[in-house]
């Protein structure tokens, strides 16, 4: 069986001073403070510690080996998405990024692979770099989930997903820049409360829009974190679905009927979730993603699905690395 880690993340060791480079201030550099060990900055702001494994090859596969893990999918840090820069500055920083994770990748292309970014805030030049970036050898693209107050049902955005599901280009969908920061600067609130709300948020703008069905099946697409919260909510979505028209406007059918136009990874840390989430999706629309090498990912990749005590052993084969497998395409 191969076992395969869909959602990692990776920050080069080093990058062009974008500050310097762009004459403007609040990018985001790496400040080594000690062998192995460093600081995400924006700008004069520390934003995350760091270790080795998000830059060194060599680390990442001794963590890969500890976890009997055979193959790795990394994507940047969304830090580094800048949708909130010039276009034409977002676009090179894309090219940047998307050929140094494939440089990292080259340490062992055949267990390291990268998803790549794009300037989202243009619509033409994502889909010009998303198409270079597979032609170069990444395996699909990481987007936010959304470009300032512009969500997935954004009529851009869908046809940014359009070009994907013409050229067989997989998607990973990741929240950043949460709601309600003002009310949620203590404790990692953002993280632990606007960060499943902003992917649930992701996944009904695409439902309830009726998006999906200007989409076309063929569209290969993920959704972090196990989907934020929008498994454990779904009951609430179909009963207002039912009883108020205000929500079923857009919406030819029922939401629960479009769990499969789309798949989860598995990162949310207990049983009675990882159960719960795959009577909701189906054992075949979930796949093992630890959102390592970061403190609140899974620090034995894997674990959670291997020992859980009541998926049968197909389920764990599907979740572990046959459904990755066949939504990235992987030989």
């Amino acid at each position: 069986m191969t076992v395969v880690d869909m959602h990692t993340h990776f920050l080069p060791k080093q990058w062009p001073d974008l500050a310097k480079k762009f004459g403007s201030q609040d990018w985001p550099w790496m400040r080594h403070t000690e062998p192995g060990k460093a600081m995400i900055m924006v700008g004069d702001k520390e934003f995350r510690p760091v270790y080795e494994a998000l830059w060194d090859p060599s680390v990442r596969l001794e963590e890969m080996d500890r976890d009997s893990v055979d193959i790795q999918i990394m994507c940047a840090t969304p830090v580094l998405f800048n949708y909130e820069r010039p276009a034409h500055q977002a676009a090179e920083c894309a090219e940047i990024f998307n050929d140094l994770a494939l440089e990292i990748c080259s340490h062992n292309p055949n267990r390291l692979k990268a998803l790549a970014q794009v300037p989202l805030q243009d619509i033409d030049a994502a889909c010009i770099e998303v198409s270079r970036a597979k032609k170069t050898g990444h395996l699909g693209v990481q987007i936010g989930n959304h470009v300032g107050n512009k969500d997935m049902d954004d009529e851009g955005l869908v046809t940014f997903l359009q070009h994907c599901a013409s050229e067989d280009i997989p998607v990973l969908v990741h929240p950043w820049d949460m709601l309600g920061r003002e009310r949620m600067n203590k404790y990692m609130l953002q993280w632990l409360v606007a960060m499943p709300a902003e992917t649930q948020l992701g996944v009904l703008s695409l439902i309830l829009s009726g998006a999906f069905e200007r989409i076309s099946k063929d569209l290969k697409l993920c959704f972090a974190h196990g989907g934020g919260s929008f498994a454990f909510q779904l009951g609430r979505v179909d009963n207002a679905w039912k009883h108020r028209d205000i929500v079923r406007q857009d919406c030819p059918n029922i939401p629960s009927s479009y769990t499969d136009r789309f798949y989860v990874d598995s990162a949310v840390f207990s049983n009675e979730s990882l159960e719960l989430l795959t009577k909701v999706m189906g054992d075949d629309r979930v796949m093992m993603g630890s959102d390592s090498p970061f403190p609140l990912g899974e620090q034995s990749v894997g674990k959670l699905v291997r020992e859980h005590d009541t998926l049968s052993e197909l389920s764990k084969r599907r979740i572990l690395g046959e459904n990755s497998l066949k939504f990235f395409g992987i030989e």
